[in-house]
Order: C-alpha cells, then structure tokens, then sequence
C-alpha cells in the first residue's frame, strides 16, 4: 500500500509516566483494529469503557475508547482514541499489537495533521497555526496562534482570491466581448475598482511591520557589560531563579546563557553575556565575541554597570539602556549618557520591578497592541508581497492590454493559493510537518 493509504497510529499526549495517555489512529484499518482489540466497534463519537485484550484473550488494560468514522473526524479518515494507563509497559505492550497488524504504522512527526489538510479539513495557514499553538510559551502567543487555527488569514485568503478570480472574469468576458463597443468598458471599470480596493486591503496588512511574526519570534533582551558588573546577578532577578553562576570573580560568566520569560504575557528572552573587556585568555576572548555578537542581534541591550561608568561599549543598532547597578553601595553616579538610564541593585532587589515594568511597557511597543495580526510567518508574508505585485502590475497593464492584466491576476491568484496550501507545495509541506511533534 501507499503510505498514505496505510493507518497510522502513535500517543498524541505528554511525555511517560503519566496518569493517562492517549493513542491515536487513523486510516481505513482503523476501525478493524479498534475491534480486534475492543470485540467491537462503540458508538460512534461516545467515550465507552472496555477492556483492551491481545489475539490471545490476554487483557493488555482497562481503558476509555472513542470511535469517529470519517469524514466526520479531525483528519477526515476513520480515526480511533485509546485513553490507557500512562505506564511504559501498558504503551509498549499496545504498540507492539498495533505494530503486528496488517497495515498500520506509527506515524512520522506531523502526519495527522497533514492528513487532516489533505482531507480538507484545514487550510495550511491553519496547520500553522495548530503549530504555533502546540509550542506558544505565552498567552498572548496563544491567543495569536488560535486566531490563525480559527481561520483569520486562511479565510481573508480565501475571500482575497475569490474577489481576485471574480475581477479576472471580468476582464476576460471583455476580451471575449471586444467587438461589443462599450460592453469592455463596462465590465473594466468595476474590475479595476475592485483590484484596487484588494490592493489595499493587502498593502494594509503587510504594513504591520511583522508583528505577528515578532510575537511569534519572542523579544530579545541582552544584558552586557565590563566583568564583574553583576549582569548574572540581575539575570537571576530577572528569571526569579538561579540560572547563571553568581561569583565575585571577574570573568565567572564565559558563554552565553539563555532564559525564556513570560512578561505580562509577552515572550522575551533574557540573554546573559560574558563581560566585555580586552583579555589575553583565549577563552574568555571567545566569550566577549559571542558577547558581542548577540548583542549586535538583539532587539534591546541592557549595558549594565556600575554607578561611577558611565556610557556603553556597544555596537549595534539595537537600542541601549544603561543600568547603573550597586546602588545600595553607594558611590560617585556619572550623570552623562544619551541612553535611558536605570538605577538597580541587582543583589538587593531595588529598582528591579521599575525595570520590570519598563521592559513590558517595551515589549509591547515593540510586539503593537494589535494580537490579531494577519502574517505570524516569513512564508505567508512573502506570498501576499507576491499578490500585492501582482495586482500592481495587473494594475499597469491594463494599458497595455486586458489579456497581460488578465495574466497578472492569474499570478496573484496562484500566489494566494500558494499560502493556502493548495496549488504547488508538495515540497514545502514536507518541510512544514515533519516540525510539529509526532502524534499530531
């Protein structure tokens, strides 16, 4: 059989040991093997009780089955639940009877959803959206990632692309109908208006500066500095937690270390560095580099340093607060920088939650207040650029010609249809499932 025609089966719940685990299958074969290991198939859609049990009569668990014929499943195909006992003997035990069955495999990462696709039950803008849901850190990612599982920008294509086809057969029943004086213009007319109220419509939407994209990405917050300036200090402060070494030794922190926060439902990533100074320590010279080099990529540097320093030894773009940190030691303050400038102790907790608030505050700047964005990936976002070409040029050749307007539609038709999922993305599709997990 083709794989595609095969059954597919894998746990589609967390990690072993866990109270409950659930086994998913899908495909033709689905169905017999519920029966095998049930006697007999539920009712459809109706959480039932029964014992599992081996070709031997031997019971392998006593579990919670559903049953949901397709189409009328999350993958189109017949499908079948197995809520067991999380333990790894129960799951070992089922797999190798799921395994011995005529036609059934597990699945490869990804595969139910691409059946679900294939079958038409969601669009790919949608599969990225159940993606970006399965791996959101923050609620704001959620809420994002569920607006795209819902179908915001798979039914704004959708609409794009029917209008889009519609202004097409206008213009071609006018080249069909050249000979009929006025009958061209008429159907022109309402034909361009249309072109140019989609044009718009998509230039508005790329206009967002990718901040669906952003929030998806996360935020990137670099503490740097000289040694010793207490950049691990405040990067526990930060986490709430000790993830870096806390010594008074110069030059404790050598590479970068990395922590995933969640502020006020933005996700950032805090990065420590090592301390940035001229050294003959080959090691230590790498650490600056690797310093340096995040903070050169970093969407917001946090120069940390003490009272009497003043300015920051960064190159980049990216903007800079300096952080005067030991404060509760006192001493000289330089008053001087043409950065924003915060006062903390990181290892007495002053000044930290003024800080806190600081960088929500710029995260949600930076991320915009709109969680509705219509593009959260570099694909979606280059193939309405493609659309929005298109329909410019569609735009211009209409001087030209009907037909090279006509042909230009066509382009941004295809385009949209591209970002749907549903002209000429085999390759691509091989690249988007095998992201997700195995089990879903």
């Amino acid at each position: 059989m083709h794989p595609h025609d095969q059954t597919i089966y894998a746990l589609s719940s967390g990690r072993l040991p866990s109270a409950i685990a659930i086994v998913r299958l899908s495909g033709s074969r689905a169905g017999a093997a519920l029966q095998m290991l049930v006697g007999k198939l539920p009712t459809p859609r109706l959480a039932t009780r029964a014992l599992l049990r081996d070709p031997r009569g031997e019971p392998i668990d006593d579990a919670v089955v559903l049953w949901f014929p397709g189409p009328a499943s999350a993958t189109g195909e017949d499908v079948a639940e197995l809520h067991v006992h999380g333990g790894r003997a129960v799951l070992a035990t089922l797999f190798a009877m799921l395994s011995s069955y005529a036609d059934l495999r597990p699945a490869e990462p990804g595969e139910f959803t691409r059946r679900a696709f294939e079958n038409g039950k969601l669009d790919l803008t949608e599969a990225e959206g159940l993606d970006d849901l399965i791996h959101a850190d923050t609620d704001r990612q959620r809420r994002q990632a569920l607006h795209q599982l819902k179908g915001l920008l798979g039914d704004k294509a959708r609409d794009w692309r029917r209008q889009i086809i519609e202004a097409s057969a206008l213009i071609e029943a006018g080249i069909d109908f050249a000979d009929e004086g006025d009958v061209p213009e008429e159907l022109m007319a309402p034909a361009i208006d249309r072109i140019k109220i989609l044009l718009s419509e998509i230039e508005t939407a790329l206009a967002l500066q990718g901040r669906g994209e952003r929030l998806r990405d996360g935020l990137t917050v670099v503490i740097a500095g000289p040694p010793n300036a207490g950049k691990s200090t405040l990067m526990n402060q930060l986490a709430r937690r000790e993830v870096a070494i806390v010594s008074p030794h110069a030059g404790t922190t050598r590479d970068v270390i990395e922590v995933q926060l969640d502020l006020d439902g933005y996700p950032v990533t805090v990065i420590d560095t090592a301390g940035i100074r001229d050294t003959d320590d080959p090691v230590e010279q790498e650490g600056v580099r690797r310093a340096r080099a995040r903070a050169a990529d970093a969407d917001l540097v946090l120069w940390l340093s003490e009272g009497k320093s003043s300015g920051a030894d960064h190159r980049g773009d990216a903007p800079v607060w300096v952080i005067r940190n030991k404060i509760d030691l006192g001493g000289e303050e330089s008053s001087e920088s043409a950065n924003p400038v915060f006062r903390i102790s990181a290892k007495q907790g002053d000044g930290i939650a003024e800080l806190i608030d600081a960088l929500v505050s710029f995260a949600r700047s930076f991320f915009g207040t709109n969680e509705t964005g219509l593009i959260t990936r570099e694909r979606q976002r280059k193939l309405l650029q493609e659309t929005a070409v298109a329909l410019r040029r569609s735009l211009e050749a209409v001087k030209l010609g009907e037909e090279l307007a006509a042909e230009e539609l066509r382009v941004a038709a295809f385009a949209l249809g591209k970002l749907l999922g549903r002209v000429d993305v085999e390759d691509l599709l091989d690249v988007i499932f095998r992201e997700f997990c195995i089990g879903k």
